[in-house]
Parts: C-alpha cells; sequence; structure tokens
C-alpha cells in the first residue's frame, strides 16, 4: 500500500467520508503547498494533546471542567441531556440556552449492545441533586434517541424531575408539500397557541 493510499485509508475512516471523497481530499493535500500539509497534521496532534473530556458533564474542551460548568452565568437548574458532545454546537449556535449540559455518549440500541450501563445515566442522575429543576432531553429523533429519551423520561420522572423534550416538526423556510407524514405529524402534536 503507497503512502497515498495509507492517507486516504485514513480519511476514509471519519465519519461521513467515502473512498472518493477520501482520495479528493488526499490529492488537494498533495496538490497544495506541503505548509498546507503541515498546519493540518499540526492542528489534529494539537488537538489530540489539548483537548479533554469534562469529567462534570462530558463535554469537549480544553479544559476540564469544561467552559460550560465553570461559567458562573449559565443557568445551573436546568440541564440539556445530549447523545454525543458535537451536539452542543448545534444548541450553543442558537444562542437560546443558557442551562449546562450533560453528554450520554451516546443513544441506547440493544442491536449494538448499548444499554443503560454503557451511557453515561448515572453521571447525570448524580448531578441532579445540585439544585437542577429541569432536563430537557435533546436525543435525536431516530428510534434510538426516541427510546433513550422514552427510558430517560421514566428514570427522571420517577424521582420527581421536570422532565421536557425539545419541540419537532417543520423547519422554517421549508415547504409543507416536501415534508414528509412523520414531521407533519410531529409538528401537528406539537402545536402552539399563537
Amino acid at each position: 500500500m503507497s503512502v497515498i493510499d495509507d492517507l486516504a485509508s485514513e480519511f476514509a475512516r471519519l465519519p461521513g467520508i467515502g473512498r472518493k471523497t477520501a482520495y479528493r481530499l488526499t490529492h488537494h493535500l498533495l496538490k497544495s503547498p506541503p505548509e498546507e500539509a503541515g498546519r493540518l497534521a499540526g492542528a489534529i496532534v494539537t488537538m489530540a494533546e489539548r483537548v479533554k473530556r469534562c469529567a462534570i458533564c462530558g463535554s469537549l474542551g480544553e479544559t476540564d471542567p469544561c467552559e460550560f460548568c465553570l461559567s458562573g452565568v449559565r443557568d445551573r437548574t436546568t440541564i440539556c441531556v445530549v447523545e454525543e458532545a458535537s451536539d452542543i454546537a448545534a444548541i450553543e449556535g442558537s444562542g437560546s440556552f443558557r442551562g449546562l449540559y450533560h453528554v450520554l455518549g451516546g443513544c441506547l440500541s440493544p442491536l449494538d449492545g448499548i444499554g443503560p450501563e454503557e451511557l453515561k445515566i448515572d453521571a447525570l442522575l448524580a448531578r441532579l441533586d445540585d439544585g437542577v429543576g429541569e432536563v430537557i432531553l435533546a436525543t435525536n429523533p431516530s428510534v434510538e434517541g426516541e427510546a433513550t429519551a422514552t427510558y430517560l423520561h421514566k428514570v427522571l420522572a420517577s424521582r420527581g424531575m421536570s422532565v421536557t423534550r425539545l419541540a419537532r416538526g417543520l423547519p422554517v423556510g421549508g415547504d409543507l408539500e416536501y415534508a414528509d407524514g412523520v414531521t407533519i405529524a410531529q409538528a401537528l402534536a406539537g402545536r402552539r397557541d399563537m
């Protein structure tokens, strides 16, 4: 296997990168000045050395505890539960959530051997004693994400916790004629007064 094939194979291991895209990225780097490949390699090494998982919430950052857990201005009575640390960026990008986070590290998937014990559920339950009043479940709207949210709702509600779920429905700027039936059904079920 050549050096080009080795690099393309490494790119292909990344999520969403297929064989063709891996070779395109490899050839892009080959056509670029050597400094560009050096910057990319340096950024990857630096990330691997500096990024840590927060011992409290499970998010990723350069500090442990993370910037969210250390912040004195975030609402400590609300925790938003997400499947992966990458989900935090999407919520933060909205600019509308000022609470804390908790990363499960995945979702329930019995076929893949992922049960409640493999997720950071115990760590979430331990955090509830610190004055938390609401837990927002922000798992993905997949079968596994829904199963995870249902399981967490049962566990949290049995402890008297207020549990909410992110609303689902039609995206802003979307056309009804292009929406699937499940999305329209969820939008109808989640409708609110104007």
